[in-house]
């Protein structure tokens, strides 16, 4: 057997061994998800005016533009 044909057929069964969740278990979980992945952006937008705003002051300060 070639390597590629192969490497198919073994993905190809172990995709049926694994056991997938459920909707009841996976709503949750994408739920989840999407809160931190929300919280996350919100966070790194702040953090980005934050820094943007710290370094503009310190341009003004130290005679930047």
């Amino acid at each position: 057997m070639t390597g590629p044909v192969k490497y198919t057929k073994e993905v190809v069964k172990e995709g049926k061994r694994v056991r997938w969740p459920h909707r009841e278990e996976l709503v949750p979980m994408i739920i989840v998800v999407i809160v931190i992945s929300v919280f996350a952006a919100i966070f790194l937008a702040l953090e980005d005016l934050t820094a943007g705003s710290l370094i503009s002051q310190l341009k003004t300060a130290f005679g930047g533009k």
